[in-house]
């Protein structure tokens, strides 16, 4: 697998599209990471990890607002043939504020606004609104 981040945010949407209560994904840090700000910001329920074989896998559950999911929509946005940087000071803004970034900084995986607080820039892996 190429891009198994750009796979975690598809499995999440094809989830989210088929009214699941769970979807569950192999795990790995940077998802555990992307996970735990996803329960943080309060886009998903609850957050598991499963042991399971070698690396075992990540249990999420989503959810829902009047049988609207709470996520309007997933982006990835550094790609493997494309990756995209973003300093402190110029970091993206997701809908005017509304939605988050992810950003893997040398200070470990964060949203948009708590690089900014703590001044470091990095790679912008996805939006989240």
């Amino acid at each position: 697998m190429t891009d198994p981040i750009a796979d975690m945010l598809t499995r999440i949407r094809n989830a989210l599209v088929a009214k699941h209560e769970t979807v569950e994904i192999p795990a790995s840090k940077m998802k555990s990471a992307i996970a735990d700000i996803l329960l943080k910001e309060g886009y998903v329920a609850a957050v598991k990890f499963v042991e399971e074989g070698v690396s075992g896998k990540l249990v999420i559950t989503l959810k829902y607002a009047d049988n609207q999911s709470v996520i309007s929509g997933l982006k990835r946005v550094s790609k493997p043939g494309l990756r995209t940087y973003a300093g402190a000071e110029n970091m993206p803004k997701v809908l005017g504020g509304l939605g988050t970034a992810i950003v893997s900084t040398s200070k470990g995986i964060m949203t948009d606004k708590q690089a900014k607080a703590a001044n470091v820039g990095g790679e912008v892996l996805c939006f989240v609104w």
